[in-house]
């Protein structure tokens, strides 16, 4: 790590490990930051729309079964951000069928993994606090079965680590997190700073404890992911959101060098400021983005309805497909589990979606066959292949 890179001591500071190469250490939470038009602006906005995503999505009662989906795009688009190549459409299916010989190689087993760690954490937030301990829980969730899980998962690190191209080291990586003493230290002032009381917007805290946990670097592997869950819990432990509407990750994903860059800004520069305005772009982005796709994905539902409206059991076919939109790739026998029918009844209502061409089979398999609602899913999948241009 140059020291020539890190002029500014507004983020942090960079210190000389006791075994000789240059380490960053961020400085406690808030910064003093001065609230430019642009950037009070930017803030407005994303609380405004934040604001309309959350009423929308709890005034429409379909909206709740598109939770799922909402969580696995935002598990695939965080975990592509890290270079793994798996769609929603690989974790429905893997999902559908819990591939056993998938290993810890496999990309489509680390989104899964992100799920049941968002879900966990969901979970445990009505628990416990946002805190260190949940924190080391996600982790555990996130990392156990794959790549990276023999590297302490849900254990802070206890050896430094560093950011770099492959193949560099400690003297030449760009960026070398704290040693293990001094994020100890981080970690115990952050944790404080999460539960003490702010004056600040709920959105500019979540942006600050984002940028710190990323310059802590705190596991051996995983930090980018767990950082990006963590978004989500701080606005829901915050009130701003009810349930993981927002796939902020989309947004990162699509400027993903710039992402990077403006969090290095600020550890090299304490370029606060811009980076606070990047990350609510991104809030009012995506919310207005989920709002059009709740919006869509409830017209299309109405459309399925009056399709089917004609049919016999016309109500439990609607049923059947509101499952669809939960799980739009799965057996008979999940359906018959989902919905609380016999196995032949869930093997009716399959045949009757496929002769309306909402389900096709897609095994080719005379037993343990699955069928796909194409449209669903691509409703579902919303535009996640935007790149940074």
């Amino acid at each position: 790590m140059d020291l020539r890179d890190f002029p500014s001591t507004r983020a942090g500071k960079v210190v000389r490990s006791p075994r000789g190469y240059w380490t960053f250490v961020p400085n406690p939470l808030p910064p003093v930051i001065n609230w430019t038009p642009g950037l009070i602006s930017t803030v407005a906005s994303a609380e405004r729309n934040l604001g309309k995503l959350d009423s929308l999505a709890n005034s429409q009662p379909s909206s709740q079964m598109l939770i799922q989906s909402f969580m696995r795009r935002e598990a695939v688009l965080s975990s592509r951000i890290e270079g793994t190549q798996a769609s929603m459409s690989d974790v429905y299916f893997y999902e559908a069928t819990q591939l056993s010989y998938l290993g810890p190689s496999s990309d489509v087993k680390e989104v899964h993994n992100y799920v049941e760690a968002l879900d966990y954490g969901l979970k445990r937030l009505s628990e416990l606090p946002l805190s260190l301990r949940l924190i080391r829980e996600v982790h555990g969730k996130l990392m156990e079965g794959v790549r990276g899980e023999y590297l302490t998962p849900g254990e802070f690190r206890r050896s430094q680590n560093w950011i770099g191209p492959p193949g560099s080291t400690l003297e030449s990586a760009r960026f070398v997190p704290p040693p293990v003493d001094e994020m100890d230290l981080a970690l115990g002032v952050l944790e404080e700073y999460i539960h003490s009381a702010s004056e600040l917007p709920p959105l500019v805290r979540a942006a600050l404890i984002h940028y710190q946990f990323e310059a802590i670097h705190p596991f051996l592997d995983g930090n980018g992911r767990v950082g990006r869950l963590l978004v989500t819990l701080l606005l829901i432990e915050s009130g701003l959101l009810s349930k993981p509407w927002l796939n902020l990750s989309a947004y990162f994903e699509t400027h993903r060098s710039t992402y990077y860059e403006y969090l290095m800004q600020v550890s090299q520069q304490g370029a606060w400021e811009d980076w606070l305005i990047f990350f609510n772009q991104g809030i009012a982005e995506v919310s207005i983005e989920s709002v059009a796709s709740i919006e869509r994905l409830h017209l299309f539902r109405q459309d399925l309805n009056e399709q089917i409206s004609k049919e016999r059991a016309a109500k439990r076919l609607m049923q059947a497909v509101d499952v669809l939109f939960e799980r739009p790739i799965l057996s008979i026998r999940q359906l018959s589990r989902e919905m609380g029918v016999p196995y032949r009844t869930a093997q009716r209502y399959i045949e009757k979606l496929e002769q309306l061409e909402i389900l096709k089979e897609v095994t080719g398999r005379a037993r343990n066959r699955l069928y796909r609602a194409d449209r669903i899913l691509t409703g579902l999948e919303g535009p996640t292949e935007k790149q940074e241009g």
